[in-house]
């Protein structure tokens, strides 16, 4: 990964979330994103193992088992690295760039397609590599936004003003998006979001850089 893999995502005004969706992803609302860069890809074993050593059997799988805290320390050393603020990206950055002003439900647009998405319907049951899915692209060419492994956010985990939902959250819940291998085509959507405690390591979950 360089500084080139970062895509411009030019912000602008969207509606966030999905009321046909699950209860937390209601009620849709609108939200201004100001401009920022987010990777083309997500972070692959072979990034990380420039931050941290370990081992691992392909260098192109999505880094995945690293936690919240872990992710935030790699954008601060990816930081140094490159001499620019690199973070996790907000929720709302994360959707606007999975799904753009058009309201699509997937990345590609609004049909599910099983052949270009890691999920649950391709019962492989593992990671992909981030380039796995030429087609499973967003509307700013960010690859793999769907399905393969859930991404952390910076964000901590709240219902949407005026959601209804009944869920218990625990405190410094972080939020996750995008599903993994183990989610069905109603959890790879661009707006479906999941919550996991930040100290949580798993096999599902990976993250990408924004800047």
């Amino acid at each position: 990964m360089t500084p080139d893999d970062l895509v411009l995502i030019p912000g602008g005004e969207f509606l966030m979330g999905q009321d046909d969706g699950r209860d937390e992803e209601r009620p849709v609302h609108r939200v201004t994103v100001a401009p920022f860069r987010l990777c083309r890809y997500q972070v692959t074993n072979a990034d990380f193992a420039a931050f941290r050593k370990f081992s691992f059997e392909c260098a192109t799988l999505p880094v995945t088992s690293v936690n919240w805290f872990d992710a935030m320390d790699y954008c601060r050393w990816l930081s140094a690295q490159w001499r620019m603020e690199i973070r996790l990206p907000t929720e709302a950055e994360w959707e606007f760039a999975a799904r753009g002003s058009d309201g699509r439900i997937y990345p590609w647009g609004e049909d599910f397609r099983p052949a270009q998405v890691n999920s649950a319907e391709s019962r492989l049951a593992h990671v992909l590599p981030v380039d796995a899915h030429p087609q499973n692209v967003s509307p700013f060419r960010v690859r793999e936004m769907s399905g393969n492994v859930w991404e952390w956010c910076r964000d901590d985990f709240a219902l949407y003003r005026g959601s209804a939902a009944q869920i218990a959250i625990p405190p410094g819940a972080k939020a996750i998006r995008g599903g993994s291998y183990e989610s069905d085509r109603r959890h790879v959507t661009t707006a479906a979001r999941n919550l996991e405690r930040p100290a949580t390591q798993s096999p599902t979950i990976g993250f990408r850089c924004a800047q």
